[in-house]
């Protein structure tokens, strides 16, 4: 079965990566850059960290991932939604006990999925949060 991201048409979104797992890493991409969309990658939250010092960097969506180098992925998103807080942030993590994704909720993350996540996943995840204009309108008031 092929799967056709074209048809979501996310050229004008950019999209972040944050997994220190290069098969992972790459199999992201390859899902969002077969959207259209801009991807920007990092093995480690503090790269993560220093990249969103810039407040004109743009993010539309980020997909993190728990046990990142350096700074993990909970810390990650807390930095993040300081001065970010409408954007969606994906937790996708091997990690499944019930305080890490109560941590990552906490933290601000609007998703936390368990890996292994399949493609049609990642397409449905990415049309809820960057097709939806309600889902834009309702967070810029957060």
């Amino acid at each position: 079965m092929s799967l056709n991201f074209s048809n979501l048409a996310l050229t004008d979104k950019t999209i972040a990566i944050v997994e220190d797992d290069v098969p992972s890493l790459r199999y992201y991409e390859t899902l969002l850059l077969s959207s259209g969309a801009s991807v920007v990658k990092f093995r480690t939250g503090k790269d993560f960290v220093e990249h969103i010092k810039n407040k004109e960097a743009k993010i539309d969506l980020v997909i993190m991932d728990f046990l990142i180098p350096l700074i993990n992925g909970i810390d990650c998103t807390r930095i993040f939604r300081r001065d970010r807080k409408g954007v969606p942030v994906l937790m996708i993590t091997a990690y499944s006990s019930e305080q890490s994704k109560a941590d990552a909720f906490i933290a601000g993350c609007n998703e936390y999925i368990l890996k292994p996540v399949y493609p049609e996943k990642v397409y449905a995840l990415l049309e809820k949060y960057l097709k939806q204009e309600t889902y834009s309108a309702v967070n810029q008031r957060s």
